[in-house]
């Protein structure tokens, strides 16, 4: 059987990137600080930080833009810490 359709991985780990996404989505920054990353994982922890006080404790307009500013701080730190990862190892 020929192998030219399935895809090599290199010898690299495929679930290498999961720790530390599961991590990020625990504690926004927590996946960074596991990739060794501590200046990202502190300003990833902060902007979350402040985003979810603001959202616990704004009005309504303002409470909608930060609950969308968590989310997406969220968002981006999992995925950086599972693409991170996965270039670490």
């Amino acid at each position: 059987m020929s192998r030219a359709l399935v895809k090599s991985t290199g010898g690299k780990n495929n679930v290498a990137g999961i720790i530390p996404a599961a991590c990020s989505a625990l504690i926004p920054g927590l996946g960074q600080l596991v990739n060794g990353d501590t200046d990202k994982a502190i300003g990833v922890f902060v902007v979350a930080a402040v985003a979810a006080s603001s959202f616990i404790g704004a009005i309504p307009l303002v409470g909608s833009v930060a609950g969308l500013v968590w989310g997406a701080t969220w968002l981006y730190g999992v995925a950086d810490g599972f693409l991170e990862g996965r270039k670490r190892h």
